[in-house]
């Protein structure tokens, strides 16, 4: 090849280099931002629904054109029963399940079902974020379920088509549990009737009479219209409500380490938002249900508080053995 030729030639390469380089920009700029698809079951105006919301702006926000986060309320891809099957199988990237939900993939998560064990949220709250409580979130690993984060709800209370006053007047109504065997033994301690139903269906159950009663927070109760079909809500406070944000470890290691510590910083921030809005919902939901007089509220005395109590604890000894005596000891002393 003469000296011109290989000019000629090299010229052409860099030429061609260069045309690629700029075609290669180009194709990536106008590339599909990666989808994240975030899917819950309860409605938009919830703590949840909110937070996923929150968590959608700020990524979106702070990794523009890169990912885009879909949320999905209301069960409308998955119900609570196959949500963390779907994650496992990354038809969702992103799902809040309650903790009652991850019975199957740890025992250890079980203690948020247990009745009467704390006192209130910031109990809650003090045990999540203590070390034990923080441990919890990597419990399911091995499974291949990664917690990233708590979520709060609020304190459960329970809910009837006649009167809840002392333990006898559960024994024998139906109530909608989620799949626990916490909260199954829960109502069995009072001689009532546990029954495993997803929360999509528990309004219609309701409203036919198919069962009895359910147990829910506040916010929940309110935002599910639970309400217009019990006639009877009694302030129990009797359990906790809360939700974990997790992931699939397959889909949390495949993000480059920047945008994954990007995401993680927008999810923390989502879920303390989140929380606010809990906390801000229980006054103004329980007062909206009072107002609506659809739903008529009983409030316990101090001894029938300590009635439901004197049944339910005998739960905490059946579990010990599954969920372990050190982590419930850890759980009562964040009531203190």
């Amino acid at each position: 090849m003469t000296r011109l030729n290989t000019c000629t030639f090299i010229k052409q390469i860099v030429k061609m280099a260069s045309i690629a380089a700029i075609l290669g920009t180009s194709l990536n700029s106008w590339a599909a931002p990666t989808e994240i698809k975030f899917s819950h079951v309860v409605a938009e105006n919830t703590p949840k629904g909110q937070m996923a919301l929150k968590f959608k702006q700020l990524v979106e926000e702070r990794l523009p054109g890169e990912y885009q986060v879909n949320v999905f309320p209301n069960s409308q891809l998955f119900g609570d029963n196959n949500e963390l099957s779907a994650l496992l199988l990354n038809d969702v990237q992103f799902v809040a399940p309650s903790l009652s939900k991850f019975e199957r993939y740890t025992k250890k998560l079980q203690i948020f079902d247990l009745p009467f064990l704390f006192k209130d949220m910031d109990a809650v709250n003090r045990f999540q974020q203590s070390d034990a409580g923080q441990l919890l979130l990597n419990s399911m690993k091995r499974k291949g379920v990664v917690g990233l984060g708590y979520l709060h709800n609020g304190m459960k209370q329970f809910s009837a088509s006649s009167p809840l006053i002392l333990p006898e007047d559960a024994q024998g109504k139906k109530f909608r549990i989620m799949a626990s065997d916490v909260l199954a033994a829960q109502f069995q301690a009072v001689d009532a009737i546990p029954v495993k139903k997803p929360f999509s269906e528990v309004f219609t159950l309701l409203q036919t009479r198919a069962i009895d009663g359910q147990e829910n927070t506040w916010s929940n109760i309110y935002s599910k219209k639970f309400y217009e079909v019990q006639s009877n809500i009694t302030e129990s406070n009797h359990g906790v409500l809360d939700y974990m944000v997790v992931t699939s470890n397959t889909f949390w290691k495949s993000l480059p380490a920047d945008k994954r510590k990007v995401i993680k910083a927008s999810l923390d921030e989502a879920i303390a938002y989140g929380n606010d809005i809990a906390a801000a919902k229980v006054n103004k939901d329980k007062q909206a249900i009072i107002d609506s007089k659809r739903s008529e509220i009983t409030y316990l005395s101090p001894d029938q508080r300590a009635a439901w109590v004197n049944a339910m604890k005998p739960v905490w000894a059946q579990f010990e053995d599954k969920i372990g005596k050190d982590l419930i000891d850890a759980a009562v002393a964040a009531n203190e």
